[in-house]
């Protein structure tokens, strides 16, 4: 029998997906499940985006250009520089989401083998990712009683050998929702000047930023134009998870250079979902508005049930629409997958992402668990309620 290859036995599973079979039992069963597990927002994706390819004139679907359309690529542009973002057509490689955006940067500045330190808990397909490059992920460990704050700059330093080439980090993160400071970013900036090393941001929370704080990106820090990669997406930001359009942004002509071969490899992103990219640049800023204010007031309702809870801890994010929750339990895994294959109350249960798949260190986050606050907050109530009732009665 033909084998399967070493690295497709190294590739994780997604602990934010790898529990789906359970839920679809329990439907059938005829629970209600409540999703906590997964960053898929409830709300509706803007109408100027929907509009855009309801009723569209194509009589050839064709191929675009492999760095995608120029249009949208300017309109782009435009749209960061009206943000206070410096950014450049010639910056900007579109993707097929965010995804391949991250896979591009990891192709183009690591070769397997290097490494690549990213502070953790992060999101869990960096770990996929990287395997798929055949690159090493050298975690440092942020803590929920630190608020999940970017560790100590010399924490980083000393884990640098000479197969580092990057530093990964998620701004604001997920699964954490921790807004780096401006100061923590040139902390990290100075850093890989220091070591030469590529500075790789995760931007594609960038507008769910709540209390009055501010994003600070990596495009903005002056003199890292050699060393700064942004990864967007229009996934969050629009509501657009299905559309899988996102973009690598660079002023470093060689590496965008490099990243434009990946791009040619795999011929074009899709040209219905860029169209209605394009168009949701149009959206509004009272979309955002309304939406920023949903989001907070889900923040805020889910951290105080969960601080109700006794024996459970969670750090308040500040930015997209996640947290980590340490449980009394010892193994989350174990206790979530019992939520969906024994447990009910009132006919419901939820869904949630054990928190170990989020870190590369083993044993790491066993008892933690990520939350996504994208259901309305009497949903969020309910599924609250529910672990508490959960945990009276769950045995370790």
């Amino acid at each position: 029998m033909p084998k399967i290859s070493n690295k497709g036995k190294e590739m994780p599973e997604s602990p934010i997906r790898k529990l789906v079979p359970y839920s679809e039992m329990a439907k059938k069963k005829g629970l209600k499940v409540y999703h906590l597990n997964i960053g898929q927002p409830d709300i509706k994706t803007p109408e100027v985006a929907m509009n855009s390819i309801k009723n569209l004139d194509i009589s050839v679907l064709e191929y675009s250009h492999s760095a995608g359309f120029e249009s949208y690529r300017r309109k782009l542009s435009v749209y960061y520089t009206t943000h206070g973002l410096p950014i450049n057509i010639e910056d900007i490689i579109i993707t097929t989401g965010g995804s391949e955006a991250l896979l591009f940067a990891m192709g183009s500045c690591l070769d397997a083998g290097d490494e690549i330190i990213i502070p953790e808990p992060f999101y869990a397909n960096y770990n996929g990712f990287s395997t798929a490059s055949g690159v090493k992920v050298v975690p440092v460990i942020s803590t929920i009683d630190e608020g999940f704050a970017l560790p100590p700059i010399a924490s980083f330093e000393k884990l640098i050998s000479p197969k580092t080439k990057a530093i990964l980090i998620c701004n604001p993160g997920n699964p954490t929702g921790y807004l780096y400071s401006k100061e923590e970013i040139f902390q990290l900036a100075e850093l890989v000047k220091k070591h030469d090393l590529f500075f790789i941001a995760d931007e594609v929370y960038r507008e769910f930023i709540y209390d009055g704080e501010e994003h600070f990106s990596v495009m903005n820090v002056p003199g890292l134009e050699q060393n700064a990669i942004m990864i967007d997406s229009v996934s969050k930001r629009y509501s657009m998870c299905g559309a899988r359009i996102g973009c690598i942004v660079s002023k470093n002509k060689e590496l965008m250079t490099t990243a434009m071969k990946f791009a040619q490899a795999r011929l074009s992103p899709p040209t219905f979902a860029q169209i209605a990219s394009e168009a949701a640049l149009d959206t509004p800023q009272s979309y955002f508005d309304e939406v920023i204010t949903e989001y907070r007031g889900r923040r805020d309702i889910l951290i105080e049930e969960l601080n109700k809870i006794e024996g459970v801890k969670v750090a308040t994010p500040k930015g997209a629409f996640y947290c980590i929750a340490k449980l009394p339990v010892k193994n989350a895994d174990h206790f979530a997958q019992w939520l969906l294959e024994t447990y009910e109350y009132n006919g419901e249960t939820v869904m949630v992402a054990p928190a170990a798949g989020f870190y590369s260190t083993p044993g790491v986050g066993l008892d933690e668990v990520r939350i996504a606050y994208v259901l309305k907050k009497e949903d969020l109530v309910k599924s609250v309620q529910i672990l508490k009732e959960a945990l009276k009665v769950y045995k370790n």
